[in-house]
């Protein structure tokens, strides 16, 4: 089965990012009857104008990131969006496609375009970039979190679209989220996903500090009663906190539950702690071999590079072919 997914480069690996795609890539790479792309995408990361110094920083430490969680260049192809530039091509086909009516309706869209005095193309059009990145190797499934159904519903109907106006050319592909854990939400509010800017505090870097992941679990919100119990409605900060713990313990949310009954929050919290530190601590070992060894990493996205051009090439020349560009 061919498989895509991607993340943005743009700050430090979060626990979220982990339960929703990181976690799921994984598994899926260790199927020997699956083939799996992994895209870093750049080009996604520009809708936010960061400095260039900044892109090139994040793509590096985000190559660093997931070389150490376990993403293995003989099992997976690992490479940078922006190498491959059929991504921007069949991009801007797609946009000749895709109803103005439709982008306007993406959540996302809505939410990153509140109280802005100008609102910027690239925001408008990652949807369709997205549905590129997939579209273009054939991907039957992609692992997204729950935030990127709307967006892949709208590759799916691109696909079709395509397929109905030129004939078969795009396979629709499907959705795999991960019901517990796909949406870890903010530490200090459970009401907002865990995301990496505008709030440090909530947000729960893998790699940071041990000593600052101790304090950040330390001081997350919780809520009123003193039962660790998994309620979203009633008690979303605890089981959250649940959520978090059921990811880098293994364990099931209803043996966590009996595991600290009558226990309480601060015994809840340090065997949190300890139970995220524990579970990528030889990740962080891997990651500083990685950060000496320029070359080798240098070599691994060459090698994604290569693999995955190969395949985005002859799709690109197929789509050009069929809506009647002049191929060289």
């Amino acid at each position: 089965m061919r498989i895509f997914s991607g993340l943005k480069p743009s700050g430090i690996i979060h626990i979220g990012n982990y339960a929703g795609a990181i976690k799921q890539w994984l598994e899926l790479q260790n199927d020997p009857k699956n083939q799996c792309f992994y895209c870093l995408v750049d080009l996604h990361a520009l809708t936010i104008n960061p400095p260039a110094s900044e892109i090139h920083k994040n793509t590096l430490e985000a190559i660093f990131d997931y070389l150490a969680l376990g993403l293995d260049p003989k099992k997976s192809v690992i490479f940078i969006q922006s190498q491959v530039p059929a991504h921007s091509e069949l991009a801007w086909i797609l946009n000749t496609l895709t109803p103005l009516g439709d982008l306007k309706r993406m959540t996302q869209f809505k939410e990153l375009s509140k109280n802005q005095k100008t609102i910027r193309a690239g925001i408008l059009n990652y949807p369709v970039l997205m549905a590129a990145d997939i579209l273009l190797y054939d991907a039957e499934l992609v692992p997204v979190g729950k935030d990127q159904l709307q967006h892949l519903e709208l590759t799916r109907a691109l696909a079709k679209k395509f397929n109905s106006f030129y004939g078969k050319t795009f396979i629709i592909p499907k959705a795999k989220v991960f019901e517990t854990g796909a949406r870890i939400m903010s530490l200090d509010n459970p009401s907002k996903k865990m995301a990496k800017s505008g709030n440090p505090q909530g947000c729960l870097g893998i790699f940071e500090p041990e000593k600052e992941i101790r304090r950040k679990i330390t001081a997350a919100v919780t809520d009123s009663e003193k039962e660790i119990k998994y309620d979203s409605k009633n008690k979303p900060a605890i089981s959250n906190l649940l959520n978090i713990f059921n990811v880098v313990s293994g364990k099931t949310i209803k043996q966590l539950e009996k595991e600290f009954e009558d226990k309480g929050y601060a015994i809840f919290k340090k065997k949190l702690a300890d139970s995220f530190i524990s579970h990528f601590a030889e990740a962080r070992e891997r990651r500083k071999k990685f950060e000496k060894d320029a070359e080798l990493v240098k070599k691994i996205l060459g090698g994604g590079r290569i693999s995955a051009q190969k395949i985005a090439e002859v799709k690109i020349k197929e789509v050009k072919k069929k809506i009647g560009l002049i191929i060289s």
